[in-house]
């Protein structure tokens, strides 16, 4: 994935927000909480995508060739993944796992924001 095809997709999601910090990382955010980062490539190269994932992701993911653990992020215990390439993992895999990122992450918003940007409402 290029990088304007990740920002693209990120930003097609409800609610979501883009800022460029932390080494030139493009960071996006669902309600002002992190989702996705894109960046530390070199030009030509692969973009290196980290997001949050599940308990059981983590485990799958964590063993996967082409994904490792998110640097500084899963060091604290947090379940964060970073895809560096598309050894195990597809494009549109990724998608799906950056649209659970959303999905998790919003979960975390108090049920008031929640509800204010009518996510999670099922």
């Amino acid at each position: 994935m290029k990088l304007d095809d990740y920002n693209a997709f990120c930003g097609a999601l409800a609610h979501t927000s883009h800022v460029v910090q932390w080494g030139n990382a493009n960071v996006w955010k669902v309600a002002s909480k992190v989702f996705a980062i894109g960046g530390w490539q070199d030009e030509g190269e692969q973009l290196y995508v980290t997001f949050k994932v599940s308990e059981m992701s983590f485990d799958l993911l964590k063993e996967t060739p082409g994904c490792r653990l998110a640097p500084y992020l899963a060091s604290r215990v947090l379940k964060w993944i970073q895809r560096t390439s598309v050894e195990s993992m597809d494009d549109e895999g990724l998608k799906d796992y950056l649209r659970e990122s959303y999905r998790l992450v919003s979960l975390g918003l108090t049920k008031k924001k929640q509800r204010e940007l009518g996510l999670n409402q099922d």
